[in-house]
């Protein structure tokens, strides 16, 4: 069975991207198979299509983008209850040899269900945010009363950061350019002014947890404002290290997932608590612009892709 999808021959920019026929994957044990109603594009995307990712290296060509897929289920494999053929579902794609959800068809192996009022185009794009946000609340052990700065919290994955960490009962201070400073604080934080000089910013608010989205160089001000290096947590700062922060990769790094996070966005978004900010979205056959969009940067919330 052969379907389309967005794909690539070589790595390089998002003009390598074109729409093309594939073998249609098929779902192996506690995997389920959907039929594509939207996809989220993100940074992992364009880094694993530029050839930049570790992840790139194990891949075979050609090969099909997107980490992120909503749809409606249309085989289930091997020793999955819970699901049926039909069920609507939101969830993240395993990028091996499969290939990603940019496509007609795409191997779920971790998914929730998808709740009724949500659009589609949310959906799509929901998956590893959720999943990273989820993983960086808990390796934080954000609860309630804390407060935890979020440095960029307007892009695709400190949108939702924001709102989890609010529903989870913290106060939630938001680092954004000054033209996103209403978005932030419509999700729950409260905004203050993005780059250097933080600490003089904030002033006495007082910061118990820092999580670092942006990767700008903020660290050694986190660890000012927290008081320790414990205390801060980064998802894009490769030099970590050096100033004993953690850094988390994800579960494509074998870290523990937060896949777990998936059905309580679910239950919030049915509460009218959540959301997936959704910038633009394109069509399948204009991913290579969808991917430039991703590469600009300063993004309000995530970009789909629709078939």
């Amino acid at each position: 069975m052969s379907m389309f999808a967005v794909q690539f021959d070589r790595f390089g920019g998002p003009e390598v991207l074109h729409l093309g026929t594939s073998a249609a994957p098929r779902p192996g044990p506690g995997q389920i198979r959907i039929n594509v109603q939207a996809a989220g594009v993100s940074p992992v995307d364009a880094g694993v299509r530029s050839g930049r990712s570790p992840i790139s290296a194990r891949l075979r060509l050609p090969h099909i983008p997107g980490v992120d897929a909503a749809g409606v289920v249309d085989e289930i494999g091997d020793g999955v209850t819970g699901v049926a053929v039909g069920d609507h579902v939101f969830g993240s794609v395993d990028l091996g040899a499969l290939g990603g959800g940019s496509a007609e068809f795409a191997v779920l192996p971790v998914w929730a269900p998808k709740p009724a009022a949500m659009p589609w185009e949310q959906a799509g794009a929901a998956g590893t945010s959720v999943e990273t946000a989820t993983r960086a609340l808990d390796r934080l052990d954000v609860r309630p009363g804390m407060t935890l700065l979020v440095d960029g919290a307007a892009g695709g994955v400190g949108s939702v950061v924001v709102q989890l960490a609010a529903a989870r009962g913290a106060r939630v201070i938001g680092t954004a350019r000054a033209g996103n400073h209403d978005f932030v604080s419509g999700l729950g934080a409260t905004p203050v002014a993005y780059g250097p000089g933080l600490p003089d910013r904030i002033g006495g608010l007082g910061v118990d947890r820092a999580l670092d989205v942006a990767g700008a160089g903020s660290l050694a001000e986190l660890i000012e404002l927290t008081g320790a290096a414990s205390a801060v947590l980064t998802l894009a700062d490769l030099g970590a290290a050096a100033f004993g922060v953690r850094l988390s990769m994800g579960r494509l790094a074998g870290e523990p997932d937060g896949a777990h996070g998936l059905g309580i966005a679910a239950e919030l978004f049915s509460q009218g608590r959540f959301t997936v900010p959704i910038e633009v979205v394109f069509p399948f056959a204009e991913a290579a612009d969808a991917h430039q969009a991703v590469e600009r940067g300063s993004r309000r919330g995530k970009i789909a892709l629709t078939p």
